[in-house]
């Protein structure tokens, strides 16, 4: 059985945020600004760059801003290990939506210079990531410079000091500061894709679209065989179906983890809910960290055993036998 994605319910779930403050990774001209631009109303409202991820949440947690963009996984590095940490251990926040924004790459510089003249390039990590085989090809002597953000990479070219000969950046930051653009293009893999999350502190849910995700957080409750089984068996047997998962470690010790997973799906449906509760009495631990509209609109795909439906009538033919 398939659910079609309902108009109305994706724009009441868009809508749960009404926000005159965002912080987002900084500084201005991010792919993470871009983002945050994609949603409704973040144009008009003020945004606050910060210069790290944990700065754009702690301003959310303190109630200076009512939400942050935030990216968390990469379709070509994966997950942003500091945004899954820190939504999931460090913060109380709740996830309200997700963008999509496709990546590409310009190497710049302050002046025009040619390739060979290149010695020290910086970027974000993640975008060295992007554009390493590029860079092994075509500036084989360069030295990475890590910078906290993209854009913060090409402002320091402009610096009295400048940080580094040239930077990997977005091109709309380029342009925004008259840099000379060396090489166009240079990402490794044409497409690639960031997914950013818009975060907030705990409150309304946005209700279900027929297209959604939801993020959990759960510790492992005891390093065995058989422990991550135990715990995915709960989806496995409900129909749920993971869109990623994650291990991560939680700082207490070596051999200490939890798992960060996406699961397709809402809190409100039932399939979901009865999976999460299977594993809160395995791992009380387990954190909730949003059900949200999916950012590509994809429709779930259910079998009629794991409807809403299914689990209505199992839970009715209990009822009359306790009752009969």
């Amino acid at each position: 059985m398939s659910r079609s994605n309902d108009p109305a319910a994706i724009v009441a779930a868009q809508s749960v945020v009404s926000a005159s403050r965002y912080s987002f990774l900084g500084p201005a001209g991010t792919f993470t600004e871009a983002a945050l631009l994609q949603v409704p109303g973040a144009d008009q409202a003020e945004r606050v760059p910060a210069g790290s991820v944990l700065t754009a949440l702690n301003l959310v947690e303190s109630g200076e801003v009512d939400a942050a963009m935030v990216p968390i996984e990469n379709s070509v590095e994966g997950g942003v290990t500091a945004t899954l940490d820190a939504i999931s251990v460090a913060h109380e926040l709740h996830i309200l939506r997700e963008e999509l924004v496709e990546i590409s790459f310009v190497l710049a510089a302050a002046a025009p210079l040619a390739l060979e003249q290149i010695r020290t390039v910086s970027t974000h990590t993640h975008g060295w990531a992007q554009v390493r085989r590029w860079a092994d090809s075509a500036i084989p002597e360069a030295e990475f410079v890590p910078a906290s953000s993209t854009a913060a990479a090409a402002r320091g070219l402009l610096e009295e000091t400048p940080v580094a000969d040239a930077a990997v950046c977005s091109p709309l930051v380029a342009q925004q500061l008259g840099l000379s653009v060396v090489q166009r293009g240079i990402e490794d893999v044409t497409g690639a894709v960031t997914r950013f999350v818009l975060v907030s502190r705990p409150g309304a849910i946005p209700p279900m679209t027929g297209a959604d995700k939801t993020t959990i957080m759960i510790p492992l409750p005891q390093d065995r065989a058989g422990a991550l089984m135990e715990l995915l068996e709960h989806f496995a047997t409900r129909g749920v179906n993971l869109c990623r998962i994650e291990s991560r470690p939680t700082g207490d010790g070596l051999g200490l983890y939890y798992f960060s997973i996406d699961i397709e799906g809402h809190i409100e449906e039932a399939r979901v809910a009865d999976a999460l509760a299977g594993i809160h009495r395995i791992a009380p631990g387990i954190r909730f960290l949003g059900s949200y509209p999916r950012a590509d609109r994809k429709t779930q795909l259910l079998t009629a055993e794991v409807s809403d439906e299914a689990f209505t009538a199992a839970a009715a033919w209990i009822s009359s036998l306790r009752h009969a």
